[in-house]
């Protein structure tokens, strides 16, 4: 009898566009010789759909032998979907809610890898609007001018914006209080080259499988912003051309990140490579899975089909 494996995708994020690309890209690659692909809806509201119909989580949650999450941001990458899941027991791949809510938290998880040794961006966090004219204050005198601002728990670039002087950086912040952002960071602009690392556990006789650094160039003029990521527009290159020492370090870095901030099964961190250094920015517990999607491009530089991956997920979730 085939295993009945759930896609989870949509949800109540900024990022439920990309997510039903994600969730449609597994459906397509799992293989259906062994696995039946359960396309499981959740729509902005919250609410689950099976087959159509809308669905009280648990009704359907009986009938899976395991759940593959092509969710992102809130609810799918913050611990929310992962706690649901756990209490109905239905084996998961990806992060359990603790390391989900690490890592979605930009704050807190560059806290962690600083205390790892990794170098970050000077950053400042705001969670307050009362706090927003000290800050911004501070930020306009201490920071070289722009700097980034960007939503503490938001994914795929949204809501990020690089700004400069007092004004704008106010305006920046207030704006995405006002959007719903829980709390607001704003870090230093690093000028280089950026990279993403996959990781994979016990993939190719290895514990901690990093793929190859994808190096992104965005089009002249934007940063990695939503719009270049999901337009078409920015240039993704893998192995991305870095030399032998940079390439090693990114794939150090990156297997600190996953372990230091607890994950499990997969994750992918991202940097920023400088003459100098490389900076650590963030890891997504749920890798975007589209067509313009970096993991895909990392996943292909090594000859490792989706429906492999997807596999190896499944038997990931189930080994618990």
């Amino acid at each position: 009898m085939s295993t009945v494996i759930g896609i989870l995708r949509g949800g109540p994020s900024n990022e439920h566009e990309v997510s039903l690309k994600s969730g449609a890209s597994i459906i397509a690659h799992l293989p259906s010789d062994r696995f039946v692909a359960r396309d499981i809806y959740i729509d902005r509201d919250g609410r689950w759909h099976d087959r159509g119909r809308p669905v009280e989580p648990v009704r359907v949650l009986r009938q899976l032998d395991a759940a593959l999450i092509g969710l992102h941001g809130t609810y799918g990458e913050d611990g929310g979907v992962q706690r649901l899941l756990a209490r109905f027991g239905v084996p998961y791949a990806g992060a359990d809610p603790t390391g989900s809510a690490l890592a979605m938290h930009k704050f807190l998880s560059k806290m962690h890898l600083r205390d790892e040794g990794a170098s970050v961006p000077d950053f400042r966090y705001v969670e307050r609007v009362d706090e927003i004219p000290a800050v911004a204050a501070e930020v306009a005198r201490a920071f070289s001018q722009p700097v980034v601002v960007k939503p503490v728990g938001w994914g795929s670039s949204v809501g990020v914006s690089i700004v400069g002087g007092y004004a704008q950086v106010s305006r920046a912040v207030e704006s995405l209080f006002a959007a719903g952002a829980p709390s607001v960071l704003i870090e230093e602009y690093v000028r280089g080259r950026e990279a993403a690392v996959g990781i994979i556990e016990d993939m190719r006789g290895e514990a901690l499988y990093a793929l190859p650094a994808v190096e992104i160039t965005p089009p002249e003029g934007d940063f990695f912003s939503y719009r270049s990521k999901y337009s078409g527009t920015s240039r993704k290159t893998c192995p991305g051309n870095f030399s032998r020492e940079t390439a090693g370090e990114l794939a150090r870095l990156a297997r600190v990140a996953h372990r230091a901030l607890g994950l499990r099964h997969y994750s992918r961190s991202d940097f920023i490579v400088t003459p100098h250094r490389i900076y650590y920015l963030e890891t997504n517990t749920l890798p975007g899975l589209t067509e313009e999607s970096l993991f895909p491009k990392a996943l292909a530089a090594v000859g490792i089909p989706l429906p492999d991956f997807f596999s190896h997920l499944v038997k990931l979730a189930q080994r618990r």
